[in-house]
């Protein structure tokens, strides 16, 4: 019987391996079931094309007139909603204005891109509440950049303060005297 030696590798030197390919593959053909994920996301993609080809007639659907305060109102509520359940798209959006600007339009001012981006994420399921809530289906959103309202404002003490002094300018000397702290 022979003992065969142990063979000594070294590792810092590359070797170069063989690779064996194979033509057959190495598993059972795959019996199809009832059920292919496959199918299902073709099926999915085919019925994705074909709502878009269908077009809805806006001469049938109900064009009932709405007014500023059922906009406001529904906005709000919308805010008070979202303040609840998602505070970040909730600080994103709460510097927006919604205006009715025609009979059938409404124009929404927004600061900034990515504070629309995430009004865009709630936008079309508010849209779709408050057309039918008003029974209106004809209503067309106008998307505008509002630079006048882009900065916010802090109001520290000390602003509060000055306000007040260019009303009742005794004020000052109140200061003056009690030197308040309005840090």
């Amino acid at each position: 019987m022979k003992v065969s030696q142990p063979q000594i590798v070294d590792l810092d030197t590359p070797q170069e391996a063989e690779i064996k390919k194979t033509t057959k593959p190495l598993t059972k053909q795959v019996i199809s079931t009832g059920f292919s994920i496959n199918a299902l996301l073709n099926k999915e993609e085919k019925t994705e094309d074909e709502e878009e080809k269908t077009t809805v007639k806006a001469d049938n659907l109900p064009q009932n007139h709405f007014t500023e305060t059922d906009l406001q109102a529904e906005w709000s509520l919308l805010l008070k909603q979202l303040q609840k359940k998602d505070t970040f798209v909730f600080n994103a959006i709460k510097s927006f204005k919604i205006i009715k600007s025609g009979e059938n339009q409404i124009t929404v001012l927004f600061p900034s891109d990515s504070a629309k981006s995430e009004f865009d994420k709630v936008s079309r399921e508010f849209f779709n509440h408050f057309k039918t809530k008003v029974h209106n289906f004809s209503i067309e959103i106008v998307y505008k950049r509002d630079v006048e309202n882009l900065k916010i404002e802090v109001m520290t003490k000390r602003k509060i303060f000055e306000k007040f002094v260019q009303k009742n300018p005794l004020l000052k000397d109140l200061d003056d005297l009690m030197r308040f702290d309005l840090t």
